[in-house]
C-alpha cells in the first residue's frame, strides 16, 4: 500500500512539473515594451505627473479631474507598452491607471482593479478598459462592479458577459489578430446604443508599443496616431457620459 502512494505522488508531482514548465516557456515568451520609443513619445505629451501605487500600478493624473479608468493589459504584452496610451488618456483630462498583470495576463487576475477606487476617493466617475484579452477581463469585472463601474472601453476586444451600461468598443481596420467571428458573436452582450469606431489603418498591436504581433495586419498609420485617436474617442466617451 505504502509503494502505491509513494507512486502515485511521484506521478502526481512529475505531472505538476510538467505543467509549471510548460507555463513558465508560455509565459516567459511575451511582447515587451518598446521603453526608448516610449520616452522619446513621452516628451510630447503633456500632463500633470505620473505615480506608482504600492501594487506597481501606474497612475498618469491630469491637472483636473472627475473621471478615471482602469485599464488592463493584452495578453502577454508588457504593461509598460501601454504607457503612451494612458499619458494621451491624462491629455484628453481622465485620470489613467495602468495595472500590471502577473505574466503579463489579466485572466490570473481579473479583479486586480478592486482596490483602486479607495485611494482615489476624489474620482467621482470610473470606467474600466483594456486592449484584447486585457479587454474582456475589464469587462467581465465591470459587469460584476456596476455599483461603481460607469462604463466600459474594449479595444480591440469582446465582453463575455452581458453589459447593461454604456460601451465604447474601438479596433483597426487592419487588425488581424481579434477574432471577429466572436467579437460578432458577442456583440449581443452589448447595449443596444454601444459606440464602435473603426479606425482605418489601425492593425490589433497600434494600440501599444510592443512591436509587430504574430498574425497581425499591416498597420497604415503609425502607433502615434491610432494611440492618439484612441484616446480622443474615450475622452470624448467620458466627458458625453456626464454632459
Amino acid at each position: 500500500m505504502y509503494r502505491k502512494i509513494k507512486k502515485g505522488l511521484l506521478i502526481a508531482f512529475a505531472v505538476f512539473l510538467v505543467i509549471a514548465v510548460v507555463f513558465g516557456l508560455y509565459a516567459g515568451d511575451y511582447y515587451h515594451a518598446e521603453l526608448e520609443a516610449i520616452q522619446e513619445l513621452s516628451l510630447e505629451v503633456e500632463y500633470e505627473r505620473m505615480e506608482r501605487l504600492e501594487d506597481g500600478s501606474l497612475v498618469f493624473c491630469p491637472a483636473e479631474y472627475d473621471s478615471a479608468v482602469i485599464f488592463y493589459p493584452g495578453g502577454k504584452v508588457e504593461a509598460l507598452a501601454y504607457i503612451p496610451l494612458m499619458e494621451h488618456c491624462a491629455r484628453e483630462g481622465v485620470l489613467a491607471v495602468l495595472m500590471p498583470m502577473p505574466f503579463n495576463l489579466a485572466v490570473l487576475a481579473k479583479d486586480a482593479a478592486a482596490s483602486i477606487p479607495e485611494q482615489f476617493p476624489e474620482v467621482e466617475h470610473w470606467y474600466m478598459a483594456g486592449h484584447s484579452l486585457g479587454g474582456s477581463m475589464a469587462a467581465s469585472f465591470a459587469a460584476e462592479n456596476t455599483a461603481w463601474v460607469e462604463g466600459v472601453i474594449l479595444l480591440a476586444a469582446y465582453s463575455t458577459e452581458p453589459l447593461e451600461i454604456p460601451v465604447l468598443s474601438i479596433r483597426g481596420s487592419e487588425d488581424g489578430v481579434l477574432n471577429m467571428e466572436k467579437y460578432e458573436k458577442y456583440r449581443t452582450n452589448l447595449p443596444a446604443d454601444f459606440e464602435e469606431h473603426i479606425l482605418e489603418g489601425g492593425n490589433h498591436a497600434g494600440f501599444g508599443f510592443y512591436g509587430p504581433q504574430e498574425g497581425d495586419g499591416t498597420a497604415a498609420i503609425s502607433s502615434r496616431e491610432q494611440i492618439a485617436g484612441t484616446a480622443e474617442r474615450i475622452g470624448a466617451f467620458v466627458r458625453s457620459a456626464h454632459d
